[in-house]
């Protein structure tokens, strides 16, 4: 089994496209995300496929934001896809609700703190009250683990900070926003290597744009994977 810190996003408009591109990668990644984007093009059948016919760990980033009986009930009809981690917005109650929607299955709850695409600037444009993103971020991270979060989606640049909360002991940090030397940032920016990330104490790394735009996708999910502490 490859190493599953890597999480290779498949982020291609359906799930012909998806199928075809995790054919392409292999053996070489074990755990892929599926998100919002593919939702209409199949990406629930994808994921229950590449998790039953293939044996692949399975990520779903829905980021779900809602009233707390929708939450519940949405959660818990995810959940019986047998999938490993669903992304749902860093509110508390928003995280407490999917927690009693994903009870009695394996399914990992991962809370949103602040989008790796987002910078001062766009908080302000949302009305997010003031101060440093990342002290936004922690005290977000900090207050989803009360709500029993499993982990949090955060950028590299936070997760040395979120590892070190009081309340982080024995959940999952997941970075997003992880770009290998080299590449464009694309819409991101607060970005990292992914060596940088691991050392900094994710737990799986996120990569999209860099593999599925790769001439040869199983060959650039190698040399990620490769140069990972």
């Amino acid at each position: 089994m490859s190493d599953d810190r890597l999480i290779a996003a498949l982020d291609v408009p359906n799930a012909l496209q998806g199928l075809k591109l995790a054919e392409e990668i292999g053996d070489a990644v074990s755990f892929y995300k599926i998100g919002l984007g593919m939702l209409t093009g199949g990406g629930l059948a994808l994921a229950n496929e590449l998790k039953q016919d293939h044996g692949k760990r399975i990520f779903l980033d829905m980021k779900l934001f809602d009233i707390g009986a929708t939450i519940e009930a949405a959660v818990r009809g995810l959940a019986q896809f047998d999938l490993d981690f669903l992304t749902v917005q860093g509110d508390p109650q928003v995280v407490r609700a999917a927690k009693e929607g994903a009870a009695g299955s394996g399914l990992k709850i991962l809370a949103v703190t602040v989008l790796t695409s987002l910078d001062r600037a766009d908080l302000d444009s949302n009305l997010i009250k003031p101060g440093d993103v990342q002290d936004i971020v922690l005290e977000r991270a900090a207050n989803a683990f009360e709500a029993g979060a499993d982990g949090v989606i955060a950028s590299p640049h936070e997760a040395a900070l979120i590892r070190a909360l009081p309340n982080a002991a024995g959940r999952l940090i997941v970075t997003p926003g992880v770009r290998p030397t080299g590449s464009a940032k694309g819409d991101q920016k607060r970005v990292a290597t992914p060596a940088q990330a691991i050392t900094d104490g994710a737990d799986h790394i996120v990569v999209g744009r860099p593999i599925w735009t790769a001439t040869d996708p199983r060959a650039a999910a190698q040399a990620i994977l490769a140069d990972l502490p």
